[in-house]
Parts: structure tokens; sequence; C-alpha cells
């Protein structure tokens, strides 16, 4: 009969892979990060949830006492999925051969064993998990990279006033692609024609700085306009603020505030967390904050409508835009002044992708001119 010792030293021999590398261990140093793998209520003690994140393919499910747990979702037996299993007094059991894994990843049954269920000393992998906001999220840094930060909370999350709600969409791009396009003003008057901005013919002021790991855009345009904000966001004609930032290596933060950007009367704050599942595809998670005065919660449905409508038409550049980028293998962009944003962002996380090897990209601040 097969003990335990044999059945470790057959596992230990039978793992050397034979499998490709996936992303997660080709990225340099992004991986050491918090990236949403999903929202608070799809994560449950009832079903797994599946998730991928840098090509990993994770599950999650909460433990009895309602934690959030992220494994790897692959049984170390025949690689079967746990997430088409089941979950069971806090444990997950493999859909193939029924071996079961608790909340840290150990295996604490295996019912070919005998009534015993005799365990190997095997552990999956398990992933540090945060919840927050409505999100939960996981570090993939591994064991080697624990966390030294917490995920980026949300702006104005539970402020008097201020409003919120998720959109959770796919792309069929990058997320250095789609962090620029999220904070790229000149394509509004092309791709978002006539719902979000249409063209004007006029100069826009912004100044960019690059700090040691953000991008912060300021635009000089206080009596720009945005779709419907003139009778929604704006009626009292206020000057507006508009800022964007990134925050490596996947965020975006976009601000429109009227009057006192400090305590505006009215506002909107557009934050996207960007989770890379695979090279050219990535899931993200817009949480739009609203501040419209006593109108905010009649307003919402309409702005829930309005803003699907645009992220969609971000959806249909970016996936073109991916398709020809996967064709030739990568960028050969010619830049001018109005995508110092993007040069400043790649820069940063090119050095980050590439291991942080070579001089860090130094703190910058740029002024330029662009038309819309």
């Amino acid at each position: 009969m097969c003990t335990a010792q044999d059945l470790t030293d057959v596992i230990a021999a039978d793992r050397l892979t034979r499998g490709r590398t996936i992303m997660r261990h080709s990225v340099g140093t992004l991986d050491r990060q918090w990236y949403v793998a999903g929202r608070s209520h799809q994560v449950t003690a009832k079903k797994p949830f599946a998730a991928q994140i840098l090509e990993e393919k994770l599950v999650l499910f909460r433990d009895p006492a309602g934690r959030p747990v992220a494994l790897v979702d692959r049984c170390l037996h025949r690689n079967a999925p746990l997430s088409e299993g089941d979950l069971f007094d806090g444990c997950i059991g493999c859909p193939y051969h029924g071996w079961t894994y608790d909340r840290s990843g150990a295996v604490v049954n295996v019912p070919a064993e005998g009534p015993s269920g005799a365990a190997a000393p095997l552990r999956l992998e398990s992933f540090p998990v945060r919840e927050r906001d409505g999100l939960v999220w996981v570090w993939m840094g591994g064991p080697d990279h624990p966390p030294d930060r917490e995920p980026f909370p949300m702006p104005n999350e539970g402020l008097p006033g201020w409003r919120s709600y998720f959109m959770e969409t796919d792309f069929d791009n990058g997320v250095t692609a789609l962090v620029e396009n999220f904070m790229d003003v000149p394509h509004t008057v092309w791709v978002h024609r006539g719902w979000f901005r249409s063209r004007s013919r006029k100069p826009v002021d912004m100044k960019v700085e690059r700090t040691d790991d953000a991008v912060l855009v300021t635009y000089d345009q206080p009596a720009d306009e945005i779709g419907f904000t003139r009778l929604v966001l704006n009626p009292k004609g206020l000057p507006m603020t508009h800022t964007d930032r990134f925050y490596m290596p996947n965020v975006t933060r976009v601000d429109y505030l009227y009057g006192d950007p400090e305590d505006p009367a009215t506002g909107f704050t557009i934050t996207s967390q960007c989770t890379p599942v695979s090279p050219l595809r990535s899931r993200v998670y817009t949480h739009i904050g609203l501040k419209l005065g006593p109108l905010t919660p009649l307003l919402e449905p309409f702005l829930r409508f309005y803003t699907r409508q645009v992220i969609e038409q971000d959806v249909d550049i970016m996936r073109v835009h991916g398709r020809n980028m996967g064709h030739y293998g990568g960028r050969q962009f010619a830049s001018t002044p109005a995508d110092t944003l993007h040069v400043f962002i790649e820069s940063l996380r090119d050095w980050a992708e590439g291991g942080e090897r070579g001089p860090k990209p130094e703190p910058t601040v740029a002024e330029a001119r662009f038309w819309i």
C-alpha cells in the first residue's frame, strides 16, 4: 500500500513542471501588488468563486468566520479546478477525486487513501486577502514578498453628501493601455463624441507631474463642460477643477469637482482598479462617486446608464487597439506633448516590469498644451 511518504515522493517528482511560464512570473515587480479579485457579494461560503490575475487561476471562498480565502485554483493531484468543487466545513473539495483543502491550502483529506483519508503533507499556495469598500483584493507577490502596503482606498466613500456605485467591465487590452485611456482627454472628442465631450477646437493647458509611484495631471479648463454636466452637475456655473491621477501599478482616479475643490458643491470621481487577467485581457472595477446635492438618489439611475454607455465606447476602442498591438507585438508609438502623461506612465510601469533594474525614472514636472 502506498504510504503518505511514498505519495509525497511521487508527487514531488511529478511536479517537475513541463508547462509554460505564466504572466505572474514574468512581469518583474508588478506582481507585488494588491489586485481586485472580485466584489464582496461574489465571494461566499456556499459556492467557490473563480478569478484570474496575471494568468494565475484563483479560487475564493469564505471560511466559517466569514473571512475571504484565496488559493491557487489547481488541485495538487491532477490539477482539476477547485472552483468547480464544493465547500463544506470551511474547506474546499476537488470535483475530480475529492482531495480536500483547508483555508491555508493544506491537504486535509485524500479519499482514495481509505476511510481515514490520510492526507499527504502537501499545501496549495494561499494568498493574502483584504476586503474593504465592497471589494476583495489579493496580494500576488508570493511568500518571498509579503504585503508592504494596504489596498487603494475608494475616495469619498462614506462621506456626507456622496453616493457611489461600481461597474465591472472586461477589456481586451493590457493594463498600461487602459490606465492611459482612462486619463487621456484628447480621445474623448472622438471616441465619446456627443456623449462625454464634443470637439470645440479650444486649447487646454496641462501640468503633468511624475513622482516615485504616481503620475498627476492638472488641467486648466475651469469653464469646461462634460456631457450632461451643465444641467446636472453644475447648474450654477461654478468653476470646474479637473485632475487625473495614476497610482502604480494599476489605479486611476479622475475628479471633476465644481466650486471649492476641497469642499465641492457638486462633483463626481471615477476610480478604476485594473486587474490584469492576461497580457491582453483585463477586468476593471470602476468606482463612481457622486455628489449632486438633494437630487443625487434620483439622478443615480440615469448616471448608471450614462456611465455604462461611455465605458462601452472605451471597451470598443480598446478592443481594436489591443488587437493591433497584439498583431505587431508591442508599442511603436509616435508621441506628441499631448501624450506626456502616457510617456510618464509607461516609464514607471516599464521600469517595474523590467524588475526595477537600471535607474528609476526621476520625479519631474512638465507642462504642455493640446487642442480638443
